[in-house]
C-alpha cells in the first residue's frame, strides 16, 4: 500500500488537518494516510502540549467518522525521543516492509527541511508531498523529481490559535470535529 505520514502535534486536531489529509490523499493516489502524532517535535517547544495519549485519543475520536482511509497513530510513542523523521522512517520500513511511505509537510517544514536530521536519507528514499501554507512560499520549479506540492486551499485555522481561543473561552467549535470539542470542553483541556 501507499502510505502518507502526516505527523504533527495535534494539539488539538482541527478540520484543516482532516480536510488536508483527504485532498492529499486523493491527489497523490495515496491509499492511506496515517496521522502520526507526535509525542515530541524537536523543532518544537514543549509548552502549552497536551500529553501525548490525550492528544492520540483526540485523533482517533475524530476520525472515526471520517473515510477509513484516514488513519490516528500512535506508532512514535515507541520509539526514542524525541521523535525524528529518519529514525520513524527507518523503523516503519523494518515493520511494514509491504507498504511505500510518503510524508507530508507543510510548506514551512520544507523549508526548513534542510535542518531535519538526515534530511538527505529522507529525501533519496521517500516521496514527499507538500501543501501550502500562509507563510511559506514554494517554487514548484525548483523541486526535486520526488518532492510534490499538492494543491490544496489554504485553510487559515491553527491549533495555537484554538488553544488561545479555548484559554479566552471562545466557541472552537466551528474548527474542529463535533467530538473533539465535547472532549476539550468536558475534560477542560487548554484551560489556564
Amino acid at each position: 500500500m501507499r502510505i502518507g505520514l502526516f505527523g504533527g502535534s495535534f494539539n488539538p486536531i482541527h478540520n484543516a488537518h482532516i480536510a488536508l489529509a483527504k485532498t492529499i490523499c486523493k491527489e497523490a493516489k495515496l491509499d492511506e494516510v496515517w496521522f502520526m502524532v507526535s509525542p515530541q517535535n524537536p523543532l518544537k517547544q514543549a509548552e502549552d502540549l497536551l500529553g501525548e495519549n490525550e492528544r492520540y485519543e483526540m485523533v482517533k475520536l475524530a476520525l472515526e467518522s471520517e473515510e477509513k482511509v484516514l488513519k490516528a497513530s500512535n506508532y512514535e510513542f515507541h520509539l526514542e525521543r524525541p521523535s525524528y523523521t529518519w529514525k520513524t522512517l527507518r523503523a516503519l520500513k523494518k515493520d511494514f516492509p509491504q507498504h511505500e511511505f510518503s510524508l507530508i509537510i507543510g510548506g514551512d517544514n520544507w523549508v526548513r527541511f534542510p535542518r531535519w536530521a538526515h534530511s538527505e536519507e529522507i529525501l533519496a528514499n521517500h516521496n514527499i508531498y507538500i501543501y501550502p501554507r500562509e507563510d511559506s512560499d514554494i517554487n514548484e520549479a525548483l523541486l526535486p523529481k520526488n518532492v510534490h506540492l499538492v494543491h490544496t486551499p489554504k485553510i487559515n485555522i491553527t491549533s495555537t490559535m484554538l488553544r488561545e481561543m479555548v484559554k479566552n473561552g471562545n466557541d472552537i467549535s466551528a474548527y474542529v470535529p463535533e467530538v473533539v470539542a465535547k472532549t476539550i470542553a468536558e475534560k477542560k483541556y487548554y484551560v489556564p
